[in-house]
């Protein structure tokens, strides 16, 4: 499979690495030819420099014969027209990163017109990660599948937990509610773990349910975070704009701390239910005199990692209980970790896991079940992938107990209709259900893929 990435930024970079590393023929375009000496130092690509809007750098680049052309630069606009060029080149489909708010409010009016085959806005998917943990403070990741129907959850299991000292088995047949454990962080050791696993403070459990189950869990087992009623959000960009228009709209209060008086500005007009306040979020006197410490939340969104980071270990310092804060480079996302600040978003990663769903999904068209959703977990260690069966196969209408999967694989969930089903050994998959798999294994493209 031919992909061609037009701009060699920080998402284009993670998609060539990840898309390289599962084998596939690479191309990338860019303007900066030191970016795309480093990117061909580091990665088994082929780079073009040059504008991704040209014809002729897009023809040199294979354009005509590619499956899929992504254009990631930082410019909408761009995007828009490469994508449209290399459709008229002969690109069998396109993605295009699409930030600002007005186009992607429109873009199912443009799409049909520019031939797009997806368009991918990273602010708005991170709003969407950050409102789906506000609605589960006591979350570190909230992750979903079937159209929203089913999460992935992570949790911290601390010294107070009643769960510390308890199998699996036992907290299933204990609680009786709908779950699954499917994966488990402990240190560095990363595991898909059995029944007869034992829990122990310091765990990071990895947990499968439809979000009525969650709820009941979060309940029985003690989890008693306050729920979120007021926001504080440091930084006035795309994010903070998607995230407070949709909190405003849940009822939540929202205040918006920015430095920029222009955007200030902007963002009253834009969201006249928030309250906005011109200052600098590294000012310590103003979060206090702002209300820090009366907050249930606390979201660092600037577009530095550092000044994300500092505010959020203040907050962290004065109590407020749910701290999200954006970071951009993986480095420092593992390294605060052991802050305390464990929900971490990236709109790099959130749109590389979109793209390579999608990517996915056309490389196995003609296999027995599509990718729908994939998520990276644990630094890219565990994937959770959602597959919808397209038709009756070796593996449907046979019970799992009766399937032999390969070691460090599990699946962790079917959607039949309405109904979620945490599966055991008496469950069967049948054609049409969509199923999560869980998987330590790369480059899964199948549910064949896990079967010996």
């Amino acid at each position: 499979m031919k992909i061609v990435i037009i701009g060699a930024g920080k998402v284009g970079i993670k998609l060539a690495k990840q898309l390289s590393a599962e084998k596939y023929d690479v191309m990338m375009i860019d303007k900066n030819e030191r970016k795309l000496q480093d990117a061909m130092n580091r990665m088994d690509i082929n780079c073009i420099a040059g504008e991704g809007g040209s014809v002729e750098i897009q023809r040199s680049a294979g354009v005509p014969e590619a499956d899929l052309v992504i254009a990631c630069t930082s410019t909408d606009e761009c995007n828009m027209l490469t994508c449209l060029i290399a459709r008229r080149l002969g690109a069998r489909h396109t993605i295009a990163r699409v930030r600002n708010p007005i186009y992607y409010k429109q873009i199912g009016f443009l799409k049909e017109d520019l031939r797009l085959s997806m368009a991918v806005n990273p602010e708005f998917t991170v709003a969407q990660e950050i409102s789906r943990l506000l609605l589960v403070p006591d979350a570190s990741k909230v992750e979903t599948f079937v159209k929203g129907r089913v999460e992935l959850v992570e949790f911290l299991i601390t010294d107070k937990s009643p769960l510390v000292g308890m199998t699996l088995a036992e907290m299933y047949v204990r609680h009786q509610i709908k779950l699954l454990v499917c994966a488990v962080e402990r240190g560095g050791e990363v595991m898909i773990p059995s029944g007869d696993y034992v829990i122990r403070s310091g765990d990071k459990l990895h947990i499968t349910a439809s979000h009525q189950q969650i709820s009941e869990y979060v309940k029985l087992v003690g989890l008693k975070k306050t729920k979120i009623k007021k926001v504080i959000i440091c930084g006035g960009g795309r994010v903070s704009y998607y995230l407070a228009a949709k909190l405003c709209r849940m009822g939540m209060v929202v205040k918006i701390i920015e430095i920029d008086r222009e955007k200030c500005e902007n963002l009253c007009e834009l969201l006249p239910d928030a309250i906005i306040i011109n200052g600098d979020v590294s000012d310590h006197d103003l979060l206090l005199e702002e209300g820090i410490r009366d907050a249930d939340a606390f979201i660092a969104l600037t577009g530095m990692d550092e000044e994300n980071i500092i505010s959020s270990l203040f907050a962290k310092g004065q109590g407020v209980s749910k701290i999200i804060v954006k970071v951009n480079e993986e480095g420092r996302a593992r390294m605060i970790e052991d802050f305390g600040l464990d929900s971490i978003v990236s709109a790099k990663s959130a749109t590389a896991d979109a793209i390579l769903s999608y990517v996915r999904a056309r490389r196995n068209s003609q296999g027995s079940a599509n990718v729908e959703t994939m998520y990276q977990l644990i630094d890219g260690r565990v994937e959770a992938l959602e597959f919808i069966v397209k038709a009756k196969t070796r593996y449907t209408d046979i019970p799992l107990k009766d399937l032999s999967l390969k070691s460090n694989n599990l699946i962790a969930c079917i959607a039949r209709g309405q109904n979620i089903i945490i599966p055991n050994g008496n469950d069967c998959i049948r054609a049409g259900d969509n199923v999560i798999v869980v998987t330590m294994e790369k480059q899964i493209q199948d549910i064949e893929d896990i079967l010996l």
